[in-house]
């Protein structure tokens, strides 16, 4: 059996228009991430992090290379298509948490469940599984305005593996968080990978949190051309 990556991007370019100049963001970029590894993005602001993340979740698209998740390049997928894979293979963790305010805990990690066409029942019960583990049981009613930040954050991290992704990508997750709070999500996570396998693709300005994962790459601003592996 051939042995697939859940994600793979290969030869990667991705530059913007400003004024009259060109920005090049991402030159020839290649990356591979195994079934369950975790994987580090740092680097200075500017260096293509956040391009990349986006480009990663079919969120945008390069000028030129490939992005495959699960082996389905999204440039063969349609909008409706590429939304369906989304929903089914990748998760999604920022630094702002970005619930709906008018939902209820339970109800925002329920939604892509529901929007990926789970019954009611069955999109309950995995929210409420998944905010038992995140230890939020107790806030299943409530609304994001009457959490603290580190649960917001929680919520934000069910919500991202309630439809059991293939990967989840995270946007400075702890960027917004105090030291406790902070080292308080980044062990859930680590304990959530372990038992999940799902593989996480975290960018962060954190050391500590990127010291966490099984490897670390880091873009440069000054020579987007491709990445600078950390051991």
């Amino acid at each position: 059996m051939t042995f697939k990556p859940v994600l793979e991007v290969f030869g990667l370019n991705r530059s913007y228009r400003q004024g009259s100049d060109d920005i090049q963001v991402l030159v020839d970029f290649n990356v591979q991430v195994s079934a369950g590894e975790r994987v580090a993005i740092t680097g200075a602001s500017g260096s293509g992090k956040t391009t990349l993340l986006n480009l990663c979740g079919g969120l945008d698209d390069p000028n030129s290379g490939s992005v495959s998740v699960c082996g389905i390049d999204w440039r063969t997928l349609d909008s409706s298509k590429r939304a369906r894979w989304r929903n089914r293979h990748v998760g999604f963790v920022y630094q702002f948490h970005h619930l709906l305010g008018e939902f209820s805990t339970l109800e925002n990690v329920a939604l892509p469940a529901l929007i990926g066409h789970f019954s009611v029942k069955e999109a309950t019960q995995r929210a409420t599984q998944l905010l038992e583990q995140v230890g939020l049981q107790h806030r299943l009613a409530h609304r994001p305005s009457e959490l603290s930040g580190g649960e917001r954050q929680r919520v934000a991290i069910a919500r991202a593996l309630v439809m059991q992704p293939s990967v989840v990508l995270m946007d400075e997750p702890t960027g917004n968080l105090d030291g406790a709070n902070a080292r308080a999500i980044l062990k859930l996570l680590l304990d959530l990978n372990r038992e999940l396998q799902i593989s996480f693709v975290v960018v962060t300005h954190d050391l500590s949190i990127a010291s966490q994962m099984d490897r670390t790459i880091q873009l440069d601003a000054s020579n987007p051309q491709g990445e600078i592996p950390v051991v």
